[in-house]
């Protein structure tokens, strides 16, 4: 079985620094660090290891695709991505906010479904926590199609209880982080 593995880079990291400010005490929760905006920018997420805790090994994934906002110039973010195994997708912030990375997450998904996956043999793997996923995600299981999501723990309900499977990466915190 293969896996199509869609990351939403800011989703995770950002999420994964307020985990990691409630676990280094900085919150005394992970919803008050939400809340407050309280993150421990000291946490760094590692592609590689996020890649093969989500994708699973490299040979049956059969495609990882990373989306994000355009980073500066001289940061080596995204090159580590791609040197990890994904296929990064950047767009430009506007306004100071990203946009389009929700909806190119779900039009690439959508796609591949129908270009590169087999129903009944490939399962999709998405890493991110927005309930925006969800309708997608119904259409992808109606066509048969298991749909994981692995994120952190504090992820949309609605989100946790469409996918075919969860799997919170709250338990592997340090384990992500380089």
């Amino acid at each position: 079985m293969a896996n199509l593995l869609y990351v939403d880079n800011s989703n995770v990291w950002i999420e994964g620094m307020h985990v990691a400010a409630y676990e280094a005490g900085h919150a005394p929760s992970v919803w008050d660090a939400v809340q407050n905006k309280i993150c421990n920018y000291d946490w760094k997420l590692d592609f590689g290891k996020l890649f093969e805790f989500a994708g699973g090994e490299r040979k049956d994934v059969k495609k990882a695709a990373l989306f994000g906002s355009r980073p500066p110039q001289n940061d080596s973010v995204w090159e580590a991505a791609k040197r990890k195994g994904f296929e990064v997708v950047t767009y430009d912030r506007k306004h100071g906010h990203e946009k389009k990375i929700d909806t190119d997450i779900v039009a690439t998904m959508m796609e591949d479904s129908y270009e590169i996956l087999k129903i009944g043999e490939d399962e999709i793997t998405l890493v991110s926590g927005d309930a925006d996923y969800v309708p997608a995600i119904e259409k992808l299981k109606k066509r048969g199609i298991s749909v994981h999501v692995v994120f952190w723990n504090h992820a949309s309900r609605e989100l946790k209880d469409i996918a075919t499977k969860f799997v919170s990466l709250d338990g592997y915190l340090h384990h992500l982080s380089r």
